[in-house]
C-alpha cells in the first residue's frame, strides 16, 4: 500500500486538501493537481465535489476531468469519486429543475432527497452488500458524514449495472434509501465524506489504496 501513488484532481469544486491528508494518513503518496498527465499517470484518482451537480460539471469539463475521469476508466485505471464527485458518474442531474447531463459511467439520475430535514448533514450508517472490496472489514455500525441535498434514490443492484462490470451498491436511508457508495470494477464511490469520516473513512480509503 505504500507509495501509491494519487491524484486528487482539482476542479475547483471538493476538499482538495483535507482528501489529501486523509490519503497520506493511510500511506498514500498523495497531490492535489488539475494537470491532465498527472491525472492520467497515477495509480488512482480521487475526485472530490462540493456544491451543485451543474457546476461541478462544468468545472469538469474545463480542465478535461471528464476526458480523464473517461480514459482512465476505458483503460481499467482506478477512480474515486466522493460526494458530489460520486453524483456526476451517473447519467444526469436535475437541481431546481434543470437537467444536466453526467458523465454517463452509471445508468441513473441523481435528484432531490425526500425528507423531513434537508440537507442531509451528519453522521449515518451505510447497509454494504456482503462481497464489497470497499467495506471490506468494516464496523457494520460505522457511521459516516454526510452533507448533501441530492441523491440516486429507486437504485436496485439488478437495476443499476455499469457501463461495464457487476456493480455493488450500498445504501443509507434519510427520509428515504438512497445510493450511499457502488463500486463496479476500476470505479468505487461514495456519497459520503470519507475524509470527514475519521477511523472508520481512513478505514475504507486504505482498502481503496490496497486495491490499486
Amino acid at each position: 500500500m505504500a507509495g501509491k501513488k494519487v491524484t486528487v484532481f482539482d476542479y475547483g469544486f471538493g476538499n482538495v486538501r483535507s482528501a489529501r491528508r486523509a490519503l497520506e494518513r493511510v500511506g498514500a503518496d498523495a497531490e492535489i493537481t488539475h494537470d491532465y498527465d498527472q491525472a492520467m499517470d497515477a495509480d488512482g484518482l480521487l475526485v472530490p465535489g462540493v456544491g451543485a451537480f451543474a457546476a461541478c460539471m462544468e468545472g469538469l469539463n474545463q480542465t478535461r476531468g471528464d476526458l480523464v475521469i473517461r480514459r482512465r476508466l476505458a483503460d481499467g485505471r482506478p477512480v474515486l469519486g466522493i460526494c458530489v464527485g460520486m453524483q456526476i458518474l451517473f447519467d444526469r442531474g436535475i437541481e431546481h429543475g434543470v437537467e444536466t447531463e453526467g458523465l454517463g459511467a452509471w445508468p441513473g439520475t441523481v435528484g432531490p432527497l425526500r425528507a423531513p430535514v434537508i440537507p442531509h448533514m451528519g453522521w449515518n450508517v451505510v447497509d454494504a452488500p456482503a462481497g464489497s472490496r470497499l467495506f471490506a472489514g468494516a464496523d457494520p455500525g460505522a457511521r459516516y458524514y454526510f452533507v448533501h441535498s441530492h441523491a440516486v434514490r429507486d437504485q436496485h443492484p439488478e437495476s443499476a449495472s455499469p457501463r461495464s462490470g457487476v456493480p455493488w451498491v450500498s445504501r443509507a436511508t434519510h427520509g428515504e434509501p438512497f445510493v450511499a457508495a457502488m463500486e463496479a470494477g476500476a470505479l468505487w464511490a461514495t456519497q459520503f465524506h470519507p475524509e470527514k469520516s475519521g477511523d472508520a473513512g481512513a478505514h475504507l480509503l486504505s482498502n481503496w489504496i490496497e486495491a490499486l
